[in-house]
């Protein structure tokens, strides 16, 4: 990044603060909500997929926490700090759990230095990093993890701005470094619900934003958790993964598709 451009700029629209908007928070400028407003007009139910996929995170690293026993997390393109954050979630349940954030925007590492921080007993550290360099994360996240133990990596909403299959190969060298026992929580956009929205919503946000993204068929996002045996209730949309309240009738489906791989 040059010297004399800004950390954080104003006058242009960044994803991870678009993302912000749309969950409900205040780290946003005019230019994200303008932007996000506009896609929310080709694409009404985004802010929905937003909400259902932050519950997801929520669900599924209370499930890792306290029911498999993992205090270990990577969370890569964790994007801007808002409500139950992963380290939230998993240090209300294990005070002791360590976390590493990792995100390319500086506009992000900003914001996660002020506001990722950790219980005493646990640890939470932030790596400037692409997912496109998946040596160089498990190398710095090292630092802070243990990986002859389980470890869970968090891929939620990430993979479709690497919009080839070189996708495949990156996620695959990240399992490759887990050893047994680590678990894959991995989400992203399909277009099974309302699919000419969907689709439009990429376009708009391919226009405006450096950082494109592409949408895979729920088949395309099943092929990262393969190796993995998949948690129940498997691949499926964001909102029905073991949603709050149990039995009965599942709520509305949004078109983020997700699940839970454990690696053997």
């Amino acid at each position: 990044m040059p010297q004399d451009r800004p950390l954080i700029d104003s006058d242009s629209p960044h994803s991870a603060r678009i993302w912000n908007y749309w969950l409900g928070g205040k780290d946003c400028y005019e230019v994200d909500r303008e932007v996000g407003d506009a896609i929310q007009q080709v694409n009404p139910g985004i802010v929905q997929v937003a909400r259902a996929q932050r519950a997801f995170l929520a669900r599924t690293v209370s499930h890792l926490v306290r029911d498999v026993g993992i205090d270990q997390f990577l969370d890569i393109g964790t994007g801007l700090p808002s409500v139950d954050n992963t380290h939230d979630v998993a240090q209300r349940h294990d005070a002791t759990a360590r976390i590493v954030y990792v995100d390319h925007d500086p506009v992000v590492l900003r914001h996660a230095e002020a506001l990722l921080t950790s219980t005493p007993q646990g640890a939470t550290d932030y790596i400037e990093a692409d997912l496109t360099d998946p040596a160089g994360i498990l190398r710095q996240a090292a630092d802070t993890l243990d990986f002859t133990r389980p470890v869970a990596l968090m891929l939620l909403g990430v993979v479709a701005h690497v919009t080839d299959d070189r996708a495949y190969t990156i996620v695959e060298e990240l399992k490759s470094a887990l050893p047994g026992g680590s678990h894959l929580v991995l989400c992203d956009s399909t277009e099974v619900y309302h699919p000419e929205a969907t689709r439009a919503m990429v376009e708009q946000w391919n226009s405006t934003s450096d950082n494109p993204r592409t949408n895979r068929t729920p088949e395309q996002i099943g092929r990262f958790f393969e190796g993995l045996e998949l948690v129940e209730p498997g691949l499926t949309s964001v909102s029905q993964w073991r949603p709050e309240g149990g039995e009965g009738e599942l709520p509305e489906p949004v078109s983020s598709f997700g699940g839970i791989g454990r690696k053997p």
